[in-house]
């Protein structure tokens, strides 16, 4: 005798997706879009088995989705959901599961908690769903389409999704009896048998992929899911020297001196691209571009921050946001506020929105308060591929 069953079916033709592989088929982040929910089932403690309800003529399909994981031998599918389901459930006779999961094979993303909520409800209930609220008012038109004829109250309306849970032989018992008949998901089967359906919370994640539309929308969740967050910071100094300009952020600004360095001395930008390469942990400007290195001095600044934006880029990441704060006395950032940042922005590749300037004084304190220089601190966050 077995615990819990996940019943996937994977029956579908994906005529309404227009593709001639089925939707529960196509890639998505570098398997099948079945396969993420096939992994997360077997991955959940509550879990003791899986098998997948399939069409015949799939079988090449899903033999490479399936590649190498513990999975139950598959059954074949009907010409129906429905039929495809009593298939699914009549082929776990002699296992005799206590309860059973009954899953859809194109919604890749059923989160662990949610499988969870449903197997808990399932200690006091023969029946459960989850299932998200309705938010939008609903309209119910007349047979021409275009006519309304009533609004809905939405405060009883929720959106189904699956996994649905039930007791097994109440849910087989259930689907027998409804043979021939055309219900549109287990738990209307179960309606119809007289067994009270329980809804648990469900998840905004869990999307059913039927059309292109939402198979972008899934390799961009799969995308936000698989890219890690990495923040770094950085500071630099540079003392005033003759001149007549400093150059801050990429902008030439007119003062009384200029800063001294081996580069341009841009003390803003060169924070920042500490803060690139500490967030992607790539050691620090001086490591790059040594001071001693004659090939370096008096260069542009910007070859230092575009050379930290290329590392971002060349390991599959980007660059979110960048924060530069200047502490000087003189010379007054605000009227060059805006240049720098589209300055920065263009370096980087990334929209000004992302980018920040902001200037401090130290209150006539230490070296910028008697403005013998200037000093930069930034704060760069980075998105990079999570690795296995």
């Amino acid at each position: 005798m077995t615990g819990c069953v996940a019943l996937i079916l994977s029956g579908g033709s994906g005529n309404r997706f227009g593709d001639n592989t089925p939707k529960q088929y196509l890639s998505l982040g570098g398997k099948a879009v079945i396969r993420h929910a096939i992994d997360t089932f077997l991955g959940h403690p509550g879990v003791d088995a899986v098998r997948i309800v399939r069409r015949p003529q799939d079988t090449s399909l899903y033999e490479a989705a399936i590649n190498d994981i513990s999975v139950l031998e598959p059954v074949d599918g009907g010409i129906t959901r429905q039929e495809s389901v009593r298939l699914g459930l009549e082929s776990l006779k002699d296992m005799r599961p206590t309860t059973v999961l009954i899953h859809d094979g194109a919604r890749p993303f059923p989160d662990p908690g949610l499988i969870s909520r449903a197997l808990d409800a399932l200690h006091e209930h023969q029946a459960v769903i989850p299932a998200l609220p309705v938010f939008d008012t609903i309209k119910q038109v007349a047979s021409d389409g275009k006519t309304i004829e009533q609004t809905l109250d939405r405060q009883k309306l929720w959106r189904a999704q699956t996994p649905q849970a039930f007791d097994y032989n109440a849910i087989f018992s259930a689907h027998q009896k409804a043979a021939g008949q055309e219900l549109t998901d287990d738990a209307m089967v179960a309606e119809n048998a007289g067994i009270p359906v329980t809804i648990v919370q469900g998840s905004e994640s869990n999307i059913k992929i039927t059309t292109r539309e939402d198979m972008e929308q899934a390799n961009k969740s799969l995308e936000q899911e698989t890219m890690l967050t990495r923040v770094g910071t950085g500071f630099d100094v540079h003392q005033f020297g003759p001149g007549d300009h400093a150059m801050l952020c990429g902008i030439s600004v007119a003062h009384e001196k200029g800063l001294e360095g081996h580069s341009d001395a841009d003390a803003p930008m060169h924070a920042l691209t500490d803060a690139i390469l500490g967030a992607i942990a790539a050691g620090d400007i001086g490591s790059h571009f040594p001071p001693s290195d004659e090939r370096w001095r008096g260069a542009a600044s910007s070859e230092f921050l575009k050379y930290a934006a290329t590392l971002v880029s060349d390991q599959g990441g980007r660059i979110d946001n960048v924060d530069v704060t200047i502490i000087c006395e003189k010379p007054k950032i605000g009227p060059h506020r805006d240049a720098m940042c589209q300055k920065l922005a263009d370096i980087l590749g990334i929209s000004a929105t992302s980018v920040s300037v902001k200037a401090t004084t130290t209150e006539q304190l230490g070296f910028t308060g008697r403005g013998e220089g200037i000093a930069a601190q930034a704060i760069a966050s980075v998105s990079l591929p999570a690795k296995p």
